[in-house]
């Protein structure tokens, strides 16, 4: 028969039998974040992504009290970053800010990445939508897209930058080449920067630009725009006419900047990091920098993100064959 201090042990046992389950599903599910938050930026340091992202990084570094690094990973038209992020730990500690490029773009126009769009991510949330802008010097003999075509027209071919093959700029510049009757040479660089000092040394004849870094070339007397591409005008240059006030069809083709955390992050992470987004989205110095950089803030959810998303595919497969623009 057992005695009472004997009973007293096996009943202290019993109960740390009880609570040890609690303790280590405690220790397993850790609360989020709980380690250095690696923000994952498409293109090179500077960038408009890339300060974007430092911008979201200030904000969720104080909201989670954490720090919040930004780790740019350049090079083959983003897919290293996105490469990157795919392959990382499914924690939500590491995530991508990015444009369509990555995952609309370069897995249309290449047989092989080494990442699936869909199955290799998580959408966390579409911060805004914009598109690019159509722009030249300022002493340019051209004020129009119309003006444009005409001068093109008298000329053996004209060069233009971007910030990469298969982007959007490419995709519309190879779209309006087709549609003019040009002979409009693409030259693809890593940086847009770079496209900037080239054009400005008349290394380019014209270029594309994101309004964010237009409008201080454009306020300094040294760009002017011809037109917007995508759906409407952009706060930022409200003056800028769309290709499609110009008579110019094909190029409503919205750009983005989305957010993708690895797949397989646990749902309540996503939600956390959902939540964080679209809040910080909707801050009015935030909002106030995405237009000025010259997107319409929007901050969705997970599924309005694959459901845009999933529609850009056919639409870009259809400007790709359109501009007649190829891996090569």
């Amino acid at each position: 028969m057992m005695n009472r201090r004997e009973a007293l042990i096996t009943s202290a046992a019993g109960l740390a039998s009880l609570a040890a389950p609690s303790v280590f599903a405690q220790t397993a599910a850790a609360p989020f974040p709980n380690k250095v938050i690696r923000i994952v930026p498409f293109g090179t340091a500077g960038g408009p992504i890339d300060t974007l992202a430092r911008v979201y990084a200030d904000k969720l570094q104080a909201r989670w009290g954490q720090p919040v690094i930004i780790d740019a990973k350049p090079g083959a038209s983003g897919i290293i970053a996105a490469d990157f992020v795919a392959k990382a730990a499914p924690d939500g500690h590491t995530v991508f800010f990015t444009l369509p490029l990555t995952h609309v773009n370069v897995p249309i126009l290449q047989a092989k990445v080494p990442y699936d769009p869909f199955k290799d991510f998580s959408p966390l949330s579409m911060l805004a939508t914009g598109g690019p802008m159509l722009v030249a010097r300022a002493n340019a003999p051209y004020n129009n897209l119309k003006e444009f075509v005409a001068y093109a027209r008298t000329q053996k071919s004209l060069s233009y930058g971007t910030w990469g093959n298969g982007s959007s700029a490419h995709l519309f510049g190879e779209l309006l080449k087709r549609q003019s009757g040009t002979e409009l040479i693409h030259a693809a660089y890593k940086a847009e920067a770079a496209v900037h000092n080239d054009l400005f040394g008349e290394a380019l004849d014209f270029a594309w630009a994101n309004p964010s870094t237009a409008r201080g070339h454009i306020q300094a007397g040294k760009m002017k725009a011809l037109g917007v591409a995508g759906t409407r005008r952009v706060s930022a240059l409200p003056n800028v006419p769309t290709f499609a006030e110009q008579g110019f069809q094909g190029f409503d083709v919205d750009s983005w900047i989305g957010v993708f955390a690895p797949a397989k992050t646990p749902q309540p992470i996503v939600e956390a990091w959902t939540a964080a987004l679209r809040e910080t989205t909707r801050m009015p110095d935030v909002s106030a920098r995405l237009s000025a950089f010259g997107f319409e803030p929007l901050g969705n959810t997970p599924p309005e993100f694959v459901q845009i998303f999933k529609a850009d595919y056919p639409r870009v497969a259809e400007l790709i064959k359109a501009a007649g623009v190829t891996a090569d």
